[in-house]
């Protein structure tokens, strides 16, 4: 009623209503550019909540435009952005839009279990199996790997300098950071391979020398040198 009112008004002073039309649709197409993203993101966290695909407490890995990666806990689903906490509680709000269109690693959607992957080398001297046994064993020492699934050696190949092997461990709360499991199993499986002398080699280069007179007199004077 009161809009009626209100057009009657205007029609009876005389205003043009074509130029309040023209006008009218101009503001409302720039506010809709200009709310655009606001909308977006509202629709995003909308079907976010709805799927439930992201929760409050996953563990995600959410990569942008430019490659690179960010690996946190998700704190809340806000209107606008998602709350993700690092490590080391930087709080990141990463826009809803942005779950939407990019790819996401969620570690604890179906399940909390998470394997990490340890690659170790070992000198070709070495006796394989015991490295191996080792190897089981530190990853059995680390508090917060899981004993089922149990932990397991695969031989990777044969490097420049080393035979190289990946343990594979698992876990179930990611949230806890996997630096920590990595050290854990390393640290041990370096006091092991001290105690029962495995050789963990570095890489190395031989450096051959062609004949030539130069290199001849300066190898006749370091022999001369008493």
């Amino acid at each position: 009623i009161w809009a009626a009112a209100g057009f009657l008004v205007i029609d009876l002073t005389g205003i043009d209503l074509t130029a309040l039309a023209v006008f009218s649709g101009a503001f409302g197409l720039a506010i809709g550019f200009g709310l655009q993203k606001t909308f977006g993101n509202l629709i995003a966290g909308m079907i976010l909540l709805m799927d439930k695909s992201i929760k409050p407490g996953d563990v995600i890995v959410i990569a942008d435009q430019a490659g690179q990666s960010t690996f946190g806990q998700i704190r809340k689903i806000g209107v606008r952005a998602v709350s993700l906490v690092t490590r080391d509680q930087k709080e990141y709000l990463i826009p809803n839009e942005n779950l939407m269109i990019n790819q996401v690693e969620n570690w604890s959607y179906s399940s909390r279990q998470v394997r990490i992957q340890i690659p170790v080398g070992v000198s070709y001297d070495a006796d394989m199996d015991l490295a191996e046994r080792l190897m089981l064993e530190a990853a059995h020492s680390a508090d917060r790997v899981l004993a089922n699934p149990a932990p397991k050696v695969w031989m990777k190949g044969f490097g420049a300098s080393s035979v190289d092997f990946i343990i594979h461990c698992w876990i179930e709360d990611p949230e806890e950071g996997i630096g920590n499991v990595q050290s854990s199993v390393l640290m041990a499986l370096w006091k092991l391979f001290k105690t029962h002398d495995i050789e963990v080699p570095f890489a190395q280069q031989d450096v051959h020398l062609r004949q030539s007179e130069p290199l001849d007199r300066i190898i006749a004077a370091l022999e001369r040198q008493p």
